[in-house]
């Protein structure tokens, strides 16, 4: 396991350029239009609220889509990602689509000395970022570390329920864990999320579930206090291939009684 990271920022490194080039990522559309926001944070608007004048840090940023659309409500942000390649796209697209936003490379357990003890009003993580990491307590800790006391923790994560299950299945199939384990999944594939044509040679990562609870708890260790938690019956990717719909607003649900499965969460918490 000692070298998940340099595993899983391989494979990173390698697709970061095809993810910035497919249209799953909208990268023109930020460009052209300086009110879009991406399909993740618009779905966020409900629970975020009014996050005007707020200095936010968002935690493994990837290519900053997310990042650059918290911008756009408002927050002062900075994107924080392990992958020098995602954070090339990422500043890129800032500069192109005039968005103020500024970028971090550090690894996600490192955040609090790389941002030089800096502590924000909003640590945002967003959508298939928990999973790359190995241990749920330290990156509580992390995130205690980088909010200023009344400072708010926003997340939007695959419930671990979805992550459990196995897509290659007909059914519904737990085949994976739902709990924290040590040795993590490995995964091998020469393709990505996202529409591209692009093979890649970096095929393994390395990733980890984490149960509801034991994200939960690991807050609480940290001090933090539990203000929300909304599950939902959706997810912005079609996460089951052939047994999903895509809707309107972009997310994607079981087509047949999608009530059986919760296939994400929001969950908030504040430092006191």
């Amino acid at each position: 396991m000692d070298d998940y990271r340099s595993v899983n920022l391989a494979a990173w490194d390698e697709r970061a350029p095809a993810h910035a080039a497919s249209p799953d990522y909208a990268f023109q559309r930020f460009i052209d239009d300086p009110g879009f926001l991406s399909d993740v944070v618009r779905f966020d608007v409900p629970l975020l609220g009014d996050i005007k004048g707020l200095r936010g840090v968002h935690l493994q940023c990837h290519l900053g889509t997310d990042t650059i659309s918290l911008s756009r409500l408002g927050a002062t942000m900075t994107g924080l990602d392990f992958s020098g390649a995602a954070l090339t796209e990422a500043r890129l697209l800032a500069e192109r689509a005039n968005a103020d936003v500024e970028f971090v490379q550090s690894d996600v357990y490192d955040a609090v000395g790389a941002l030089g003890g800096s502590t924000f009003d909003l640590v945002f993580t967003g959508i298939g970022a928990l999973c790359w990491l190995p241990d749920i307590q330290r990156w509580a800790d992390v995130v205690a570390g980088l909010l200023r006391p009344g400072g708010r923790l926003f997340v939007r994560e695959g419930h671990p329920m979805l992550w459990a299950l196995d897509e290659e299945h007909d059914g519904l199939v737990v085949d994976y864990p739902y709990f924290e384990r040590p040795e993590p999944l490995v995964d091998v594939d020469d393709g990505t999320y996202v529409a591209t044509d692009t093979s890649f040679t970096h095929t393994m990562t390395h990733n980890w579930n984490h149960g509801l609870g034991e994200t939960m708890t690991a807050l609480l260790r940290a001090g933090l206090r539990i203000t929300g938690l909304v599950e939902h019956d959706s997810v912005p990717w079609d996460a089951l291939p052939g047994r999903m719909e895509r809707l309107p607003n972009g997310e994607y649900r079981l087509t047949e009684r999608p009530w059986r499965l919760a296939a994400s969460y929001t969950l908030q918490a504040v430092r006191p």
